[in-house]
């Protein structure tokens, strides 16, 4: 029997047409295009639906509650489809994708994210290749976690960074190998078969919650750090050098210290591209750990602030949110 998977276009440049004005969403613009291309309706493809989102957006304007929307979707039609794809726009995918690996709890289907550099309908597009890929992977190899189909590789979700704004080769997961790769054979790499569902999904809510992030550089002023938790946050996540060094400013690490007081959890992230945060490393680290700086380890900081947002929705004690923070919770770092 053929598998039957649910498409969900939120918008994107995938399902977008050219006017005088460059690339714009039209609606049913997609739908069309898939009917014209045979492809995707061979025998041995899986069936398909296709549901456009009634208010298409530039995932550049995407925020929390289109995560809740997406993941909404999913758990109204979680019993009807053996798999999931969301069709998104490549600027903020990595994101929603790392919130949907917090919010869909106890997943056993397939949930993979895609979309294109090139819109599907024109002459180049990585689109096609991009969603017949990720539709016959949803189909016949079955991962059950959120991933980011892009460019012949499965990635985990939470694992995922834009790293080429205009090359095909747009995402990568530089601290975790592939799901799967997607050549002349389809390999699984470190992804897992699913098995039998026997779970209830559930999801999670998240609601926006005030994070700041902000990104050392050489002479920092200890008032930017002062700024940002003086507006009404409830995280700060800190993009520091190497294996986590910051400065050792003594007003810059009191700021950290009163962060602490105040029960706002700090959450160290490395800006390096590659590699983990290590506070016990260099002097430099350990005053940070010192005054309470939680460690992030190798996340990304897409699956931080993910991370934080399904946290902080929980309002949970700061102690606890401590505790999940620094936690392998859906792979989203290593033990």
């Amino acid at each position: 029997m053929r598998k039957h998977i649910y498409i969900a276009y939120t918008g994107g440049t995938i399902g977008m047409k050219p006017s005088k004005q460059g690339y714009v969403p039209a609606a049913g613009f997609l739908t069309e295009t898939l009917k014209k291309m045979p492809e995707f309706h061979r025998s041995e493809m899986p069936l398909f639906t296709l549901h456009e989102y009634d208010n298409l957006i530039d995932s550049s304007d995407m925020d929390p509650s289109d995560w809740q929307r997406i993941a909404d979707d999913i758990a109204d039609n979680y019993d009807k489809y053996d798999g999931f794809i969301i069709l998104h726009g490549t600027d903020t995918m990595a994101y929603t994708a790392s919130a949907l690996s917090f919010m869909l709890e106890d997943l056993t289907k397939p949930v993979i994210v895609t979309g294109s550099q090139i819109p599907l309908a024109e002459l180049r597009s990585d689109g096609q290749v991009n969603l017949l890929n990720a539709l016959f992977v949803a189909a016949n190899y079955p991962i059950a976690e959120v991933g980011l189909f892009f460019n012949n590789r499965l990635l985990r979700g939470n694992r995922s960074r834009k790293v080429d704004a205009d090359g095909f080769s747009a995402f990568d997961s530089p601290n975790f190998p592939p799901l799967l790769e997607a050549g002349i054979n389809i390999r699984i790499k470190a992804g897992t078969l699913a098995e039998t569902p026997n779970n209830t999904l559930t999801v999670s809510s998240v609601k926006a919650q005030p994070i700041g992030m902000v990104s050392l550089y050489p002479g920092i002023a200890p008032e930017v750090i002062k700024n940002t938790l003086q507006q009404p946050v409830n995280a700060l996540i800190l993009l520091s050098y190497g294996v986590g060094n910051a400065p050792q400013n003594p007003e810059l690490i009191a700021q950290l210290k009163y962060a602490k007081a105040r029960e706002i959890p700090v959450l160290n992230c490395t800006q390096c591209m590659r590699g983990r945060v290590n506070m016990g490393g260099y002097a430099t680290g350990h005053g940070l750990q010192e005054v309470g700086v939680l460690s992030g380890s190798d996340m990304t900081p897409e699956a931080a602030l993910a991370k934080l947002h399904y946290l902080l929705s929980k309002g949970l004690a700061f102690e606890k949110i401590s505790q999940l923070l620094t936690q392998n919770l859906r792979g989203e770092l290593s033990d």
